[in-house]
């Protein structure tokens, strides 16, 4: 047995006993949620992303609206009163990566779908002043000149098959079809749209 006086005097031990002591006490903290339905089981009526909304969540993470916006809505009254119903863990099983966030220099965007229209996305996306004087939020007018083609939008879908997300021989088919000819901003909104429907706000 190891004296309390002994490990106090030893820099180097008391830091072995206190990485050992955290990592029993994270693990049983954790891995836990590794084996727990409401973890793993996707929100009733929840299906995977559309080819369009698939490809808005990479323009969503290559433009580092991630950086600015969270996704994950604690479960606070102060959190729930302003953004809505608090973020669930079935909503993002999923997501590879999650997007939940932790920075907020904008809102929360865990459930902002369905609540402006598109025009008001576009709009906003355009040129966030137009609609909210104050903002300063970074314009995105060249997403309205780029176009998407689909080539990868199939194999993506395969790969998030493979993680779990069920696609079908469908989705993936037409999943070229279904995207080319739209802009970035067309599928942006269309991300933005979907975020966070499935579970209705109280607000």
């Amino acid at each position: 047995m190891i004296k309390h006086d002994t490990i106090e005097k030893n820099l180097g031990l008391m830091a072995l006993l206190m990485v050992i002591a955290v990592s029993i006490g994270g693990l049983t903290q954790i891995v836990p949620l590794f084996f727990e339905d409401v973890t793993n089981n996707p929100v009733e009526g929840m299906k995977p992303r559309s080819a369009l909304e698939l490809e808005g969540r990479d323009i969503y993470i290559a433009n580092g609206c991630v950086g600015c916006h969270s996704q994950m809505i604690r479960p606070f009254r102060a959190e729930t009163e302003r953004y809505g119903h608090y973020s669930v863990a079935g909503e993002s099983v999923w997501d590879h990566p999650f997007l939940w966030g932790s920075k907020r220099t904008g809102p929360d965007l865990a459930r902002v779908g369905g609540r402006y229209s598109d025009d008001w996305h576009h709009a906003h996306l355009y040129n966030p002043r137009n609609v909210v004087p104050e903002s300063i939020m970074p314009a995105y007018p060249f997403l309205v000149e780029r176009t998407l083609d689909g080539k990868d939008t199939a194999k993506k879908m395969e790969v998030l098959r493979t993680l779990g997300v069920p696609y079908t021989d469908a989705d993936i088919a037409g999943a070229k079809d279904a995207v080319k000819g739209k802009t970035e901003m067309d599928a942006l909104v269309a991300y933005l749209q979907g975020l966070g429907t499935l579970i209705k706000s109280k607000r």
